[in-house]
């Protein structure tokens, strides 16, 4: 008990009309609409700050940590389609321009490699369990780079003609390919899986944050305006004012904050949505469908150099094949080009005629941004281009024209095997670009959105409801001092 008083006495009390005199409705009231501008002010301040680390953590951190484990992959498959490609222009003086070429790819791809993997290192923090793997995906690199620098020297010194590489040569090339369709290419994809599953984690809870936190914003604001309304109407009822100005411009206030606040988070959950599933999911489907590209051609060219291997080859080029643009029911590589090329006619004449599963049906069922249709067509048509040459390169070597069919493999001109492969390659750059455009505008105006402006507008708009809801009251309370 206090004040003699028991807790059920007390209540009774206090629903007692003459309990609730006019100061004392009046102070509750006001109470109840500074409680629920706090509470707006709160959930605004979570809501928002939530919204940036996400924007930030995606579009700053994880995403190009996912697009860098991509890259990651794309070159090691080209480093080891030109180390096959070394033994197929072999190492007379015949052919020293082609190989000094070929090398400098070789040395371009091999830097990237080492650096992607160094940033994936970096960026792995306190994980134990990925530092390890980051440490054994960078022994087997240096492993790899030593057996192709001896496979190198090996064909180096027996002046290989093309097409003919010394068995040591070859041998050590196998070495080097296993390890890296065993370890380094595997690895490689477990780090990107992690960090794409990273980022749609962190998406699907921002997502989930920015809708219910929508609705409950809302609720608060709405919540703010009823308590002002009706403390207003006892203003105007007890004191006999039609208006308080200070009442009614903390409702105008509470009112812009709670407009700008939603549709801060409305809009950044849109972006959200654009820069993740619209760009984001299309960089990182053909950053990867691109990757696979390259290490089907370098497939080509283990197929030329190594005639027993040729039956796995050819069963590893349809598998990549199928992973890009993948159709049910092929039985072997021969049903591939027919297949491609009827889906290829029908998508021309309707545009939404994706008959395909893999990375190109995933991009082709994802357009979004102006240009990108025209340039993902763009990017199919080179693809079955390409394939079609894989079939002139397994013809020609069927008719046993090996020379022939190596000067088509590696040629860079338009119409040769190599040229083409650079056209598809640039079409998968500019696809991306499209994406990443989009993704970077998407990010860059979320940060602009929720920035330092924002936070400190909509803490003004808070503080001075906070304020003017005092001042309201005060004239009225002093009144019966």
């Amino acid at each position: 008990m206090a004040g003699g008083l028991t807790l059920p006495a007390r209540l009774r009390r206090l629903r007692a009309a003459g309990h609730w005199t006019t100061p004392r409705r009046v102070r509750a009231l006001t109470a109840a609409v500074l409680a629920a501008l706090l509470l707006m002010i709160g959930l605004t301040a979570s809501l928002l700050t939530g919204a940036r680390d996400a924007v930030d953590e995606i579009g700053h951190r994880t995403a190009p940590q996912a697009e860098r484990a991509a890259d990651l992959y794309f070159a090691l498959g080209d480093m080891d389609a030109q180390a096959a490609n070394l033994l197929l222009v072999g190492a007379d003086s015949q052919h020293a321009g082609q190989r000094d070429g070929v090398h400098n790819t070789y040395e371009q791809r091999r830097a990237q490699a080492d650096s992607d993997l160094e940033q994936a290192t970096e960026a792995v923090g306190g994980s134990a369990a990925a530092r390890q793997a980051a440490r054994a995906e960078l022994d087997a690199l240096g492993q790899y780079e030593g057996l192709v620098a001896r496979m190198d020297e090996q064909e180096g010194a027996a002046k290989a003609g093309p097409g003919h590489p010394p068995a040591d040569a070859l041998a050590t090339y196998r070495q080097a390919t296993d390890l890296l369709r065993t370890q380094l290419l595997p690895g490689a994809d477990q780090v990107a899986k992690s960090n794409a599953d990273a980022v749609d984690r962190r998406y699907a809870d921002e997502r989930s944050a920015l809708g219910s936190g929508f609705w409950e914003l809302l609720g608060s604001g709405l919540l703010v305006l009823i308590a002002i309304a009706v403390l207003q109407r006892t203003l105007a009822v007890r004191y006999r004012r039609l208006l308080s100005p200070p009442l009614l411009l903390a409702g105008v206030l509470t009112l812009a904050g709670l407009i700008w606040a939603v549709t801060l988070t409305s809009g950044t959950s849109d972006r959200l949505h654009t820069a993740k599933v619209d760009a984001y999911d299309s960089v990182l489907s053909l950053g990867r469908a691109q990757a696979v590209a390259y290490d089907s051609n370098a497939d080509e060219s283990r197929w030329l150099v190594d005639p027993e291997r040729a039956g796995q080859y050819q069963q590893s080029f349809l598998d990549k094949s199928q992973q890009i643009a993948g159709f049910d029911g092929i039985a072997d590589y021969s049903g591939y080009l027919p297949r491609l090329s009827a889906a290829v006619n029908a998508h021309h004449t309707a545009a939404d005629a994706v008959d395909f599963r893999g990375y190109l049906g995933d991009e082709l069922r994802n357009i979004t941004f102006p240009g990108e249709q025209q340039a993902a067509d763009k990017l199919l048509d080179d693809y079955l281009t390409y394939q079609q040459d894989d079939a002139k390169i397994r013809e020609l070597n069927g008719q046993g024209k090996l020379a022939d069919a190596i000067t088509f493999d590696t040629g860079t001109n338009p119409g040769q095997s190599d040229g083409d492969f650079t056209a598809l390659s640039n079409d998968f750059d500019t696809v991306v670009g499209i994406n990443q455009q989009a993704f970077h505008q998407a990010v860059s105006q979320s940060d602009d959105d929720l920035g330092a402006g924002s936070a400190a507008g909509l803490g003004v708009l808070g503080a001075g409801a906070l304020v003017l809801a005092v001042l309201a009251v005060r004239p009225r309370l002093r009144e019966y001092r």
